[in-house]
Formats: structure tokens, sequence, C-alpha cells
């Protein structure tokens, strides 16, 4: 005889940590991700939320008498759009425009959706900045398509050295290697008229400034743990392309 199962509806703090983990994953400041979670709880009528967020976990409580909740994080990137879809779900939920079960499938499918555009894509895009930024910095336009080449090549490096080794540091690293003995494979060929240029137009796609901006203002915020620990990330990564390239022009 069949029977229908009606299926358990979510609880608020599935719901909170749920959106917590969508923007801490695309790239969101820790207090940002911890306002989100509130306001969502507080919608629901649970105002003595608390939650503390930093960049590799979340823990989360809607009083002190329930259990408190543990998220943890390993995977970080950058996805400004789902940082704006969930932010949109969570002015809904504040007016009162959707319930929790809503809410929690629109944020389910938010999760399992991907914004980004295709890895060729982001080659091409990289390849673009890196020769603007070679102009940018004073550089001649005989380095703009060496530094589009240089760019594009680190840039897919790194994303296929991440694939193959999960210390993001190493990929960098490699990545960083490519371009400086690109910029010296073209300076040598005579298709570039400044070294220094052509790198630091091809460097700037890796160079992370969204960690960087996230770092000062979670520092700012007060967020002491977050912002020092983002930045240490950002030091490490600059220091990956430093040292990178200091390999790469070795050879000169």
């Amino acid at each position: 005889m069949d029977m229908d199962v009606k299926s358990t509806p979510p609880s608020i703090t599935s719901v909170c940590l749920l959106a917590g983990k969508i923007m801490l994953q695309s790239g969101a400041e820790t207090h940002r991700v911890e306002d989100t979670m509130q306001r969502i709880a507080a919608s629901f009528g649970k105002t003595a939320s608390q939650s503390y967020v930093t960049p590799t976990g979340i823990i989360f409580s809607i009083d002190g008498t329930d259990p408190t909740n543990f998220m943890r994080i390993s995977e970080r990137s950058t996805d400004l759009h789902k940082i704006a879809v969930v932010n949109s779900i969570s002015r809904q939920v504040t007016n009162g425009e959707l319930s929790m079960t809503e809410a929690n499938d629109q944020l389910k499918q938010t999760d399992l959706d991907s914004y980004s555009f295709s890895l060729f894509f982001q080659v091409i895009a990289a390849a673009l900045v890196s020769g603007c930024f070679a102009i940018m910095f004073d550089g001649s336009w005989l380095d703009f398509v060496p530094a589009m080449v240089a760019g594009a090549a680190g840039y897919l490096a790194m994303e296929r050295f991440h694939d193959w080794v999960e210390i993001r540091f190493f990929a960098e690293f490699l990545a960083s290697v490519i371009i400086g003995l690109l910029s010296l494979l073209f300076i040598h060929l005579q298709l570039g008229a400044e070294m220094d240029k052509i790198i630091i137009g091809a460097v700037m796609p890796l160079v992370p400034g969204l960690l960087i901006t996230n770092a000062v203002r979670d520092l700012m915020a007060g967020h002491l743990v977050a912002g020092l620990s983002k930045g240490a990330e950002a030091l490490l990564t600059a220091c990956a392309i430093g040292a990178g390239i200091a390999v790469g022009i070795s050879f000169v």
C-alpha cells in the first residue's frame, strides 16, 4: 500500500549554515557572513542567535540552550554572483517574502549552480587583463602581446596545476615560473621591449586582490582572526608569485 511521505522541513540552523557556507566558499567577508546568518535567524523569530566565522569554519547556535553547530570550510574560491544571490535571498527572507522551506530550496539550488565562466573564457580574460596592465604600468605596445601570452599561459598553468596539487601555493609558484620563463624568452627573441613590464602585467591575474581587500575589511570590522589569516594567505600567495618569477628569470 502506497503512503505519502512528507519531507522533513528544514531547521533554522540548517538554513543559516547553508547560507553562510555558500557565502564563505564564494569569497565573502566573515563579518558579512555572520550578519547574514543572524538576520535570517532573526527573521524566523530567533533573535538571540550567535555566530563565529573564520575562513575555514562556521560556528553557529540559535541560543544558549540549543546545541552549537560547526561546519568545516575546506574549499574557497571567488564567486561574487553567488554572494549576491544569497544576499538577495536573505533580503527576501527578512521582508517575509520567502518561507523557510522556500529559502532552503533556493539556497540548495544556488549551492549546486555554477555561475563561473568556462576555463577558456577565463584564460582569454586573463590574457586581455595582462596586456592592459602591461600598458597601464608604462609598458610599450611591443609588450602588449607578450604580456597577453605569458598571462594566459600562467593562468592556465595555475588552474591545471591546482587540479593536480591540492596546495595552491605550489600551483601559483609553478605558474609564476612559467611566466618568468616566457617573459625571458620573449625578450631573448626581441619580441618584447621591457621584461619587467611583461612580468608585471602577466602576474596580475594571479594577484589575490579580493583576498587582500577582505583581509583589510575584516580587520576594520574587528574580526582580527579572520583578517590576519586572510592577510597571511595573501602574503603566502605574493611570496609564491615572487619566488616563481625569481626562479624563472634566474636563467638570464
